[in-house]
């Protein structure tokens, strides 16, 4: 049974922002047109406001350089490159750019769905749970990574997204060099 898929780069969806700040990439998205889940990468090239997504858990983490956001009232947050937030999709914080454009990585989750987003580096090997009715995705943001469920071992590179469907029992095992952006996500 084939446990690691890439998403094919066919498969992403761009779009303009309404309000011309940028771009997004959706990644995959869940269940259906009204999705549960989404991730997508977010290209911002400019200070500007973020459109709001009522009922939504954003989950969120600059990749290029560091941002700043403000929500109201008069709440701001500094955060570094890698830095993850969450915060709730109704609010729409004002972004700036200290040192100039970046891309960002989103999870956003609706109802009850459950996720949780991580960004890391990869120096060597880690191992990570399997869990009934979780799966994993793996974003390669810079450098390289193996990963290997049981017998099955595939390599990515830089700008790969994957799925992995481990069961329990099974080992899960990634390794190489570089910075991964890891969803841990209910299905």
């Amino acid at each position: 049974m084939n446990r690691l898929r890439q998403v094919p780069t066919e498969a992403l969806k761009t779009q303009a922002w309404a309000n011309g700040a940028g771009i997004t990439t959706e990644i995959a998205c869940g269940p259906g047109d009204a999705w549960r889940w989404r991730l997508s990468i977010a290209e911002i090239t400019q200070a500007c406001e973020f459109s709001s997504f009522p009922a939504t858990r954003r989950q969120f983490v600059a990749l290029d350089a560091p941002v700043r956001l403000r929500f109201a009232p008069e709440r701001e947050l500094s955060l570094l490159r890698l830095q993850t937030i969450l915060f709730d999709g109704a609010e729409a914080p004002y972004i700036s750019l200290p040192e100039g454009a970046t891309r960002a990585f989103n999870l956003m989750l609706r109802d009850d769905a459950q996720g949780e987003l991580i960004a890391r580096p990869l120096t060597g090997a880690m191992w990570l749970p399997a869990r009934a009715s979780w799966r994993w995705f793996v974003h390669v943001l810079s450098g390289h990574a193996g990963i290997q469920v049981n017998d099955e071992h595939a390599e990515f590179v830089a700008g790969a997204n994957v799925w992995i469907d481990a069961q329990p029992g099974e080992r899960l095992r990634v390794e190489g060099g570089g910075e991964l952006l890891l969803v841990h996500l209910a299905t």
